[in-house]
């Protein structure tokens, strides 16, 4: 801490403002991305499209 006393506290409110922002957009942003996982549930999806399509061409095919 000793190198911050040459800091003026405008600079400190600065520094304050600017970390509280970015922590608020990382925060936010990891929040919305981990809120839920549609990508894994269209992959599933279509996983589950394509094993039926199998299934079904290779009834027919028999």
């Amino acid at each position: 801490m000793l190198g911050f006393r040459s800091l003026s506290p405008k600079n400190l409110v600065v520094a304050g403002g600017l970390s509280a922002f970015v922590l608020g957009v990382y925060y936010y942003t990891m929040m919305a991305v981990g809120g839920s996982d549609e990508l894994q549930i269209a992959i599933d999806k279509f996983e589950e499209l394509k094993k039926k399509d199998a299934e079904n061409s290779s009834n027919t095919v028999s």
